[in-house]
């Protein structure tokens, strides 16, 4: 699972990039507000994992590998778009400055041709988009899972992210939903994406209480950073099997070419016959549940 994350360079160039401006403390997390608790979700509506071994925070990867001709089931082939709109903790001058970290051409292009994504969001976006946040998390085409407050990693050697200290790892998580409720964001996801995907056991152990389920990828598009939006539409197309995970971004700054991307992925994938669907419909589905 790591050998994953550390293949996808363009990924964990995001991440790096984010913070590598206006970051005078950058190896020091800052000291979480009161954090409210990580929602309780009700089993009968919200997909969760089992917990892992010795009960650790679970780890979903992507969906089953089924088209729906052998099981005879009527779900086809299936994928869930995933856009992480990141903003770290110290990027308030930035975004001041006019630099954008939202990207609403994007979420205009998925409403347009319908398309049910997820977006894995920081708390510190919620803070600087509160509108935004509103409006997809109301949007029932969307639902809005944790990407961290702050976008620092949970782990050591995390692509040059500063990191969130054992003892605040709970606290970073609970304060982005805090921020959600803040912002007027229904019901969030009880789903967690780590900061550059990087994550190990120590991290997953820290966050078990909260009842989150981790959300990786199986396709990494290439998007960060990207200027060619062909190249980045050819990866994804080449990347995609039933029950993928595709991660993208919804930053404009950092993510030029996402939204013409996604104008040019969306139709050819249902030309070959897959049907778009939110993360948790794919753990629904792992779970054995639609």
């Amino acid at each position: 699972m790591i050998s994953l994350v550390r293949r996808a360079t363009a990924l964990c160039a995001l991440g790096a990039a984010l913070t590598a401006c206006g970051t005078s403390g950058a190896g020091q997390t800052p000291r979480p507000a009161p954090s409210a608790p990580a929602p309780s979700p009700s089993p009968s509506r919200t997909p969760t994992l089992a917990p892992g071994p010795a009960g650790l925070t679970p780890v979903f990867e992507h969906g089953p590998r089924t088209d729906g001709t052998k099981d005879g089931t009527q779900d086809g082939k299936t994928v869930a778009l995933t856009f992480d709109a990141d903003m770290t903790a110290d990027q308030g001058p930035r975004a001041a400055a006019g630099e954008r970290f939202d990207n609403p051409p994007l979420i205009a292009t998925l409403r347009r041709l319908k398309v049910p994504a997820t977006v894995f969001m920081t708390g510190r976006w919620a803070e600087e988009y509160p509108d935004e946040a509103r409006s997809i998390g109301r949007d029932p085409q969307f639902e809005i899972a944790n990407h961290s407050y702050s976008h620092y990693a949970y782990t050591d050697d995390c692509y040059g992210l500063p990191t969130v200290a054992k003892a605040d790892m709970r606290s970073d998580l609970e304060r982005a939903y805090a921020a959600f409720e803040k912002a007027g964001v229904p019901n969030p996801m009880p789903y967690f994406r780590f900061p550059g995907g990087c994550y190990d056991d120590t991290a997953l152990k820290e966050l078990s209480a909260t009842g989150v389920t981790a959300v990786q990828w199986d396709v990494v598009s290439g998007d960060a950073f990207a200027t060619d939006a062909d190249a980045v539409t050819r990866q994804v197309l080449d990347g995609v099997r039933p029950g993928s995970v595709v991660v993208m971004h919804c930053t404009r700054s950092a993510a030029p070419v996402t939204e013409e991307v996604v104008r040019a992925v969306v139709p050819e994938l249902r030309r070959q016959g897959y049907r778009f669907v939110k993360v948790s419909q794919l753990i629904g589905a792992a779970n054995g549940r639609a």
